[in-house]
């Protein structure tokens, strides 16, 4: 036990609970009130008084760190503390700040082992690597990661110098560059936990070894990662010495530039601190790592992720609805219907989730290809190691098919994802509630207006849309559609299972192209109108590439299907007249039979191993295979206003509850650069009134699409942001 004059002289601990037992200390992090552990300086405060009174106690000989919460250890530090730092230096002084105490740990002359169950993130993880061993829980729930670069950072807390010296540089560099995370076995394969065992018997490890690393029956040591003989070689050749360091860090650069465009600096400011500190030493490196930090923590870049993950962090405590009252429906089990790409990925999604899926298809051959579809998502997890075969098979008994209604009066929750068509989604609705008239009806439709889905409808305070992005179950929107009927109970109950499923959700009033579908038909439109005029597909994707999007206009519009962009197109333009009319070039196009990828044959062709421009195309446009060079400036104006714009309007007509989610839609939707903020923050960035200016001049040069949104002509007159 704790020898009296330790527990005389410790205060109650607020962020600790303290167990002593067998010359064992367990240290359970347990921030009061806080669903997760988070670092902040009250926090590491306590920590570092509790290791001080610890280390000179003689009835303590080893010390264990774990969670006091259920499912998480520590999920990184608190972001909230971001928004305080007003200069360089003082994120700087926060990163030394943090250095010092994990410092500290390591250098504790106690062992210090840590157990590590739940997340494991960013400062969580640079935590873990300052204590002496590392075992992990081998349980889905947990990962570890360093993952400060999606929040436009680099690790601050001596990440960048100790998990290369552990794991090795370009497993580190694998890690930090893309904030990966990994799980407890990965994570034992590459060296950076020394086991993984069952989480039952995790604190029981976690004190045993403490005891024998204090009595030196094991030995303090870095456990090599596992590698075969090319691996050894390689690092060998590459990491152990300086001119294979120089010829791995210039490699790291090259590829960081190829994805980010230069568009993200933390990536490249994480190879320079870890650099540093393999040329400098290990405290030289510190110091760089927490400059770097400090410079790219005031950067417009990380205010813009950092906005994203509150934006994203606020839309999880949201239910979708104004009135605390409401609460969503007990959803037991879903139903499908469809089994295609769409409806196989909402199967996969919820069944992952844990809740029983009923799939109805039109045939026993297009039920088995569904479940088929579900299999092989789960098949590559477990190729992954991302899941056991055991957990495959029982995610996959939550899963059934049928070509009939049978099964479908118990489910709460029925998702349509048939062919996109007004009478047979009304067929389905009426048809759904003839076997069940309780259930609620979701629709998957990204064009067809909800209140017209709901005029065959009984109920219609129980129909509403949800929204999936393809492929479901990589995309992480989910886009809920709400009519003037739709009860609130509804939409509590759809946004809950889209927070099950893990997506990001979103609600937005009913209109034709709802949010997303909307603001992207002008955006397509004007890259065609470019396309008529003469511009080359080449640079009109080069350009919106380079301003940020992952992929270009035309490439989306061949992965989309030009046939469905051009029905989605038709639908818009008949509900909001001339400025959504798209060029007529474009269903030449489609009658010419050019479908996109999926015929492998559109504005680009698929025939050989890489995809590239079918010359071709040209004869079926204006001005022929002549083509006029555009400036990249003029094509991203452009082009993103027409996006931008229409977003406005859908905030000034209510479509959208806040400029809030119209930047979440729109990043996590459609791919607006995140490092932008979404296109409200954008116009926020370029001023309201700039912006303003920017679309009358569109207007004099091309016309009425160009019209400002009343909402942008209110705020640009006054110079008033969309984000106060």
């Amino acid at each position: 036990m704790m020898s009296a004059e330790a527990v005389a002289s410790m205060q109650a601990p607020r962020h600790f609970r303290v167990e002593i037992a067998d010359g064992v200390a367990t240290l359970l992090v347990d921030d009061p009130g806080e669903k997760v552990n988070t670092i902040h300086p009250a926090l590491m405060e306590e920590f570092v008084a509790l290791v001080d009174r610890l280390e000179k106690d003689d009835a303590v000989r080893a010390i264990v760190l774990a969670s006091g919460k259920a499912d998480g250890f520590v999920a990184g530090a608190r972001i909230e503390l971001m928004q305080t730092v007003k200069d360089a230096a003082s994120a700087q002084r926060l990163a030394r700040d943090g250095q010092a105490v994990f410092d500290r740990l390591e250098r504790l002359r106690k062992p210090v082992v840590v157990a590590i169950h739940g997340a494991c993130l960013g400062g969580g993880l640079e935590w873990a690597l300052a204590c002496h061993y590392r075992i992990a829980a081998d349980h889905p729930r947990t990962s570890l990661g360093l993952v400060e670069v999606q929040i436009g950072l680099i690790p601050g807390g001596g990440g960048t110098q100790r998990l290369p010296r552990l794991v090795g540089i370009q497993a580190a560099l694998d890690l930090i560059l893309a904030g990966k995370t990994v799980k407890a076995r990965k994570a034992l394969k590459l060296g950076l936990v020394d086991e993984a065992v069952p989480p039952a018997i995790l604190l029981d490890v976690a004190r045993d070894r403490a005891r024998a690393l204090a009595s030196g029956k094991l030995r303090r040591e870095r456990r090599p990662a596992r590698k075969g003989a090319v691996e050894s070689v390689t690092r060998l050749a590459l990491e152990e010495n300086a001119l294979g360091r120089q010829v791995l860090f210039r490699q790291a650069r090259r590829t960081v530039l190829a994805k980010t465009k230069g568009h993200y600096p933390a990536p490249l400011r994480a190879i320079d601190a870890i650099e540093h500190g393999y040329q400098k030493g290990f405290a030289k490196g510190l110091e760089k790592e927490a400059e770097l930090f400090g410079q790219l923590a005031v950067s417009d870049v990380a205010r813009r992720l950092m906005e994203i993950f509150f934006a994203t962090t606020a839309l999880k405590k949201d239910s979708g609805v104004d009135d605390p009252a409401v609460k969503p429906r007990k959803v037991e089990r879903v139903g499908v219907l469809g089994g295609g790409l769409m409806g196989s990925g909402i199967a996969y999604v919820t069944v992952n989730a844990g809740l029983p899926v009923r799939i109805r298809e039109r045939d026993d051959a297009a039920a088995a290809k569904g479940l088929s579809a579900v299999g092989s998502i789960l098949d590559d997890r477990v190729k992954k190691r991302s899941i056991d075969r055991l957990e495959r098979l029982e995610k996959l008994r939550l899963l059934t098919a049928t070509t009939d209604w049978s099964g479908f009066a118990e489910v709460d929750l029925l998702i349509e994802a048939v062919f996109e068509d007004l009478a047979l989604k009304q067929e389905m609705v009426r048809a759904f509630e003839a076997v069940n008239p309780r259930g609620i009806f979701a629709s998957n439709t990204s064009s067809i207006p909800i209140t017209k889905i709901a005029e065959a409808s009984a109920h219609p305070e129980t129909v509403l849309g949800m929204h999936y992005f393809s492929p479901v179950n990589k995309m992480p929107l989910l886009e809920v559609i709400v009519t003037g009927k739709t009860s609130p109970e509804a939409t509590a109950t759809a946004v809950a299972i889209g927070k099950k499923q893990g997506k990001t959700v979103i609600v937005v009033r009913d209109g034709p192209g709802f949010y997303t579908s909307r603001i992207l038909a002008p955006y397509m439109n004007e890259a065609a109108q470019l396309l008529v005029e003469g511009a080359s597909i080449e640079d009109l994707d080069h350009a919106l590439v380079e301003f940020g999007f992952p992929v270009g206009p035309i490439t989306l519009l061949d992965e989309v299907g030009i046939d469905v962009g051009d029905k989605v197109g038709k639908i818009l333009h008949g509900a909001f007249g001339a400025r959504m009319a798209p060029p007529a070039s474009l269903h030449d196009v489609v009658a010419a039979g050019r479908l996109g990828r999926k015929n492998r044959k559109g504005f680009y062709t698929y025939d050989g191993k890489e995809k590239r421009v079918d010359e071709t195309v040209y004869d079926l446009l204006p001005g022929g295979r002549s083509r006029k060079r555009f400036a990249p400036e003029d094509i991203q104006e452009r082009v993103v206003l027409q996006m931008v714009n229409e977003a406005i309007l859908c905030l000034g007509e209510g479509i959208l509850r806040s400029a809030r989610d119209g930047d979440v839609g729109a990043v996590f939707g459609l791919g607006f650069p995140p490092f932008r903020g979404g296109p409200f923050r954008w116009a926020d960035a370029v001023g309201t009134r700039k912006l303003l200016d920017k679309l009358e001049t569109l207007r004099t040069r091309h016309g009425e699409r160009f019209a400002p949104a009343p909402l942008l002509v209110e705020r640009g007159a006054a110079g008033t942001p969309f984000h106060r």
